[in-house]
This record gives structure tokens, C-alpha cells and sequence, in this order.
């Protein structure tokens, strides 16, 4: 019964609590199972808190019963990533100088998720201050990929990622610079959507303003993603580039009539990127789903000249922002990457900055007639299959060397700078039955557009339903609240 439970779709178990199907309790401690069962193996979910969680849902099925209003994810479990602010809950960033931080207050997305009903159940593993796209730190070890316990399971948000397709978590928060919610998706099977800047408020935000990060859902299906994101969505007068469009808005997309849609095929996003003949090969036979759904398919890519040293720029400088002032008072506490992105942002003079920006406007600009042309562009997310676990990242792609630990995440973090929503929905296997995403782009503030075409080529493979063959392996270790 607990894997039935734990596999079942966050809308319909939300519909089951609801209907008094199921209760709360129920489906919280199928969870917790679920955890004690598979976490020794995965290594996602990095703090825990079960008696906290069951309290919360024996009070949400009193709600349930003296039939109070319900929120739309009422009585669901969610484990948060560790760089989202927790009040009473530890927040490590992966790092040892917060392995004892515990917040005072809950930050926006937090907030909106427990208004909405859910219940709070711990923390997912989170590479260092969210650098890179390999989760791993010193606090925590590694996570682990479910499909292939030897294999990574992407970054920054991989335990979030982890936790979703190892059924330990119906729904999963996370954030995406470049490509922290797409990569783990891809690598796991999962679904995740970067959303436009601005659509889901960050606060509290060391700047307010910036538009390179953003927050996100992920889930097993289309709909479910969908689902959080109308609870993370909406404006909020203190975020200055919060979207005022509703977040109910994108609760129920349905699928979308794909005849005639105007698809623009990028493998390589137009030769800037090397991609692996396995990610290739699963990807490429995906085009006729496309085609047989009606859809009108061309090789074309949107002008990307110049995205690759703004987006290193801005991160650089954010960085430098951010977590300079930590690398000033811990010297030697950071991993080198940290450090080296930190020492690249403070190399940056004024108009290294300014042309950055400038940069990113002329790409928004070509984007926006890219768009007018094509209603999406599809892409890989990844360009490469699930790496070793024991790889800090690929050095290597299609026999092209890679020289840093962003290189090889670049067919992501390109399109971070164009300024839309991108989709990774699952796309199929290797003949090794590591998972392969696929990347669904649209215009900014089109996340209406990547969840519908999502949710029609979702429906139409189903690929998403592979679930990984995991042993039930109890925890190894207690895991600290």
C-alpha cells in the first residue's frame, strides 16, 4: 500500500484527501516509509522531521472533517530544498558553516506552499551554496541517481529531483540558474519548469532585481508541476519583478491541440554546444511524436552570439554578491568552484557588468522575433546521460575537452538567458535505462504554452511512468531535525 500511495499523482491524491479517500495521515506516513525504505540508498532527503509531519496531519484531517476550506495541496508531503529559508527547521546550503543554521522565518515560496495545505517533512540534498549541477557537499555526501545508484542525480535541486522519482515526495520545490531544475529533471525522470523571471517571488533576496535565478516546481507529470506552480506563482508588491498574472492561472493547463504548432528543432542550439550521441539518440526519434501529433517541425535556433559570457558575467557577479562576504570571513571553508566563480565576479569592472546587461537585451530581443516565428524550441536539456556519482562533472562531450564545471551544463544555461520558460519533460531511455530529458522553450511569461505542449507529448509517451527498481534499504543513519 505505501508504494501505491507514494506513486500516485500529486493531483490525485490530492482529489483522494479531499474526496476522504484517503487521510492525511495516511498519506504522509506512506511517505516516511517510503523514505525509511529507499533514503539509505538515494541519499535525497537530508533532514527530517517526522513527528512534526504527522502532528500537521492529524490537524489537516481535523480540517478535512469539520469541512473547513482546503487548500490545493491539502494534507500532501513536501521536503524542501536546503537553500530554501525553513523557520525551526535547519537551511545548510550544503555547507559546514551553516550545518546548524536554523531560520527565524519561512521565505515567500515556503510561505505559499504551506498556505496552500502542504505538510512540511524535511529537507533535499543540495550541491555546496547550489554551485553546479552535481549534487554533492561535505555535510551530506552525494545523492544518488534512482535509476542507477551509481550515477548522479543532477543539480542543484537533485535531491528534490531524487526524492520525486523515488516516490518519496509527491511534489518538489527547487531553484534554476543554470539549469538546476532542468538537469535533475532530465537525469531522473522527472519534471521540471524554470519559469519566467519574476513569475514565482523570491524573498527575501540579497537583489531584488535579478533576473538570471529563479524559483520553481518540479513533479512526476506535467499536471503536477502545474499544480505547484499555482501555489508558488503570483505577484507580491515587495518582489520588484513579480509577474502580477495569478498563479490559479496555471492550476489546470490541459494539453494542448498540437496541430499546426510551429516547432523549431536546436540539438546542438545552433553548433554551440557539444551533446553526447546517447542523449542524441534517445531525442532525436522524439521528433516524430511531434510530427504525428501535427506538429510542423525545422532545424532552426534563436541568436544566441554573446549568451554564454553574459550569463558568466551575471552569475559571476552574483556570486561575488552573495557569498563574497563568506569566502572573505572563511577563508579555505568553500569549495574551490564557489571560490573560483566568487574571484571571477571580482575581476568584473562596471562595464564588464553593463555589457553584460546590454547583451542580454539584444537577446531578448532576437528571442522575441525567434517567437514570433516559432510557438517553441526544443532542445536537449542535458548534454550528457547521468554521469558516475564519483565525477565532480564531465570533462569531456562528443570527444570535445570541457575546462570548467559550467561547460558541460551550457545547452541549459544558454537558455536561462534568453528570459522564458523551459520545460524538461522526460523523453526515454539509453539502452542502459539511464533517463534523458527533453527541453521545451517558449517565449517569456509563455509557461501556459511548455506545460500544454508538455502535457500532449507526455500523454502521448509516457515516459514519465518508468519508475526506478529500487532495494528497500532502511536508513543507515538518523536523520537530525
Amino acid at each position: 500500500m505505501t508504494d501505491d500511495i507514494c506513486h500516485l499523482d500529486a493531483t490525485d491524491l490530492a482529489a483522494r484527501i479531499r474526496r476522504r479517500e484517503l487521510s492525511s495521515r495516511e498519506v504522509v506516513q506512506a511517505h516516511l516509509d517510503r523514505i525509511a525504505q529507499a533514503n539509505g540508498a538515494v541519499n535525497a532527503i537530508v533532514t527530517l522531521d517526522p513527528e512534526g509531519a504527522l502532528t500537521a496531519a492529524a490537524a489537516a484531517d481535523e480540517r478535512t472533517a469539520h469541512g473547513e476550506p482546503l487548500g490545493p495541496l491539502h494534507g500532501l508531503p513536501i521536503a524542501h530544498k536546503d537553500t530554501h529559508l525553513t523557520r525551526g527547521m535547519r537551511t545548510t546550503h550544503g555547507s559546514p558553516l551553516f550545518a546548524d543554521h536554523i531560520p527565524d522565518q519561512d521565505e515567500l515560496l515556503v510561505q505559499r506552499i504551506a498556505a496552500a495545505g502542504a505538510i512540511r517533512i524535511g529537507k533535499t540534498n543540495v550541491p555546496e551554496f547550489a554551485a553546479g549541477s552535481h549534487t554533492f557537499n561535505p555535510l551530506f555526501g552525494a545523492t544518488r541517481n534512482p535509476y542507477a545508484l551509481d550515477r548522479s542525480a543532477g543539480g542543484s535541486s537533485g535531491g528534490a529531483a531524487a526524492a520525486l522519482a523515488a516516490g518519496m515526495q509527491p511534489l518538489a520545490d527547487g531553484s534554476d540558474m543554470g539549469g538546476s531544475l532542468r538537469n535533475p529533471a532530465s537525469f531522473c525522470n522527472v519534471v521540471g519548469l524554470r519559469p519566467t523571471p519574476g513569475r514565482v517571488p523570491s524573498l527575501p533576496a540579497a537583489n531584488a532585481w535579478e533576473t538570471l535565478a529563479v524559483a520553481g516546481p518540479m513533479g512526476r507529470t506535467v499536471a503536477d508541476t502545474a499544480l505547484l506552480l499555482s501555489v508558488m506563482a503570483g505577484p507580491d508588491d515587495r518582489c520588484p519583478i513579480a509577474l502580477d498574472e495569478p498563479g490559479s492561472a496555471f492550476r489546470s493547463p490541459g494539453a494542448a491541440d498540437l496541430s499546426g504548432l510551429r516547432i523549431a528543432w536546436a540539438p546542438d542550439l545552433g553548433g554551440r554546444v557539444p551533446v553526447d550521441p546517447e542523449v542524441l539518440a534517445v531525442l532525436e526519434p522524439q521528433l516524430k511524436v511531434f510530427e504525428q501529433l501535427g506538429g510542423r517541425i525545422e532545424p532552426a535556433c534563436p541568436d544566441l552570439d554573446g549568451a554564454d559570457e553574459a550569463f558568466r558575467t551575471l552569475r559571476a557577479q552574483e556570486f561575488d554578491l552573495g557569498l563574497g562576504p563568506l569566502l572573505d570571513a572563511h577563508p579555505g571553508a568553500l569549495k574551490p568552484s564557489v571560490v573560483w566563480n566568487i574571484e571571477e565576479g571580482r575581476r568584473l569592472s562596471g562595464g564588464d557588468i553593463a555589457r553584460a546587461h546590454a547583451a542580454r537585451t539584444r537577446l531578448h530581443l532576437a528571442a522575441t522575433g525567434f517567437f514570433d516565428a516559432y510557438d517553441v524550441l526544443l532542445a536537449p536539456v542535458s548534454q550528457v546521460v547521468p554521469f558516475p556519482v564519483e565525477l565532480e562533472y564531465p570533462t569531456e562531450i562528443a570527444g570535445q575537452r570541457l575546462h570548467t564545471y559550467l561547460d558541460w551544463m551550457r545547452s541549459a544555461y544558454l537558455v536561462s538567458v534568453l528570459g522564458g520558460p523551459a520545460l524538461s519533460v522526460p523523453a526515454g531511455f539509453t539502452p542502459e535505462g539511464l533517463p534523458v530529458g527533453l527541453q521545451i522553450i517558449a517565449r517569456p511569461r509563455a509557461e501556459l504554452t511548455v506545460l500544454r505542449v508538455g502535457a500532449a507529448y507526455e500523454a502521448a509517451t509516457r515516459h514519465g511512468r518508468r519508475r526506478p527498481d529500487l532495494p528497500p534499504i532502511p536508513l543507515t543513519t538518523p536523520l537530525a531535525g
